[in-house]
């Protein structure tokens, strides 16, 4: 199974039996050094309730043990300084310390402990999360069920998604967070901050407004699928210049993920794709899925126009926009989208 299907498969079926277990008060460090001072302070933003699909949660000061689920709220939260106190873990992207890169940068610099790591998705670790002792926990982009929120609401206030799983807009993700946090104001130039790293970074090829794109994945041979616009890798592409081709607006959304799974039978629809943007789990599965002719025969991959790094902890930043990801990505993307622009002849 491809990276892409398994992460559509978490963000999709994420799911776990929770146990009751007794509270164990944790020797963890608390949150980032300076935490509200460092951030802008709450200034009495607190009580605070945050309404999301499955309950609400109430935050009556500002939280000092932050856990997060799913991905991109500990970035956030780094960035409002606040660093958590516990992680779920992201094998894949992870470097050799076994941190995502850009977190374990951002906390060094912050001069705080690194977060404890824990399963997640469908093995979520309940006890190492209560363990943390934690006073909040934020998923708002997250798989989490309503059986384990109805366990993790008991252990603290529990932020999840507004509406469904893994749906939450970037900027509605730092909003939550900021909010949650008690600096909703901080949340806001956040989100005016990565606005504005995009779009000058766009200024600076203006060769990008004239290609088109899609972003592709496989889940096994045979197969082919596409993913929207509003999907957060296509949006930060989008955001950087380039043109999601049309016909990606045609096709209809597979179950609520953000993506169309067309088949390889129908990869022709996209021969008018200047560039493809894609990822594969390892070497032999891009071997396997170049070598299928219809794969092979669209323009794109004939010219070679392609952005397919082998960096698994990029593929992971460029696949969400948050204050980390998006300088990591950015510097890293301009690079290889030159190459692919200039080999589609753009």
């Amino acid at each position: 199974m491809t990276i892409a299907s398994r992460r559509i498969t978490r963000r999709l079926f994420t799911a776990a039996a929770a146990t009751s277990l007794l509270l164990v008060t944790s020797a963890c460090g608390g949150g980032g050094k300076g935490d509200a001072e460092a951030a802008g302070g709450s200034h009495g933003a607190f009580p605070v309730s945050i309404k999301s699909a499955l309950g609400t949660a109430t935050i009556k000061k500002e939280p000092k043990r932050i856990v997060t689920l799913g991905q991109g709220s500990a970035e956030t939260a780094i960035a409002l300084g606040h660093t958590p106190v516990g992680v779920e873990e992201y094998a894949w992207g992870s470097d050799k310390s076994g941190y995502l890169p850009w977190v374990k940068d951002a906390v060094k610099k912050a001069g705080d402990p690194l977060p404890k790591q824990f399963k997640g998705g469908d093995q979520l670790d309940i006890e190492a999360i209560t363990e943390l002792a934690p006073d909040l926990i934020l998923a708002p982009w997250s798989g989490i069920t309503a059986k384990q929120y109805d366990v993790l609401k008991d252990i603290a206030p529990t932020v999840a998604y507004p509406d469904k799983a893994w749906s939450t807009r970037w900027d509605e993700q730092i909003n939550t967070v900021a909010k949650a946090v008690g600096q909703p104001e901080k949340g806001t130039e956040l989100i005016k901050g990565i606005k504005k790293q995009l779009a000058d970074a766009a200024a600076s090829r203006p060769n990008y407004k004239n290609v088109t794109f899609s972003y592709i994945y496989t889940s096994g041979p045979g197969t082919l699928g596409v993913f929207k616009p509003a999907e957060q890798r296509v949006e930060m592409v989008k955001s950087l210049g380039l043109q999601v081709d049309p016909v990606v607006n045609t096709f209809k959304e597979t179950d609520g993920t953000a993506s169309s799974l067309i088949g390889l039978e129908n990869a022709d629809k996209l021969n008018k794709s200047d560039v493809l943007f894609t990822f594969y789990s390892d070497d032999k599965t891009r071997r396997e899925t170049e070598g299928q002719s219809l794969y092979a025969a669209m323009p794109a991959i004939k010219k070679g126009a392609v952005v397919a790094s082998s960096d698994n902890s990029f593929v992971t930043a460029s696949s969400m926009i948050n204050p980390l990801t998006v300088p990591y990505s950015i510097k890293r993307y301009l690079p290889l989208i030159d190459s692919a622009v200039k080999k589609a002849g753009k």
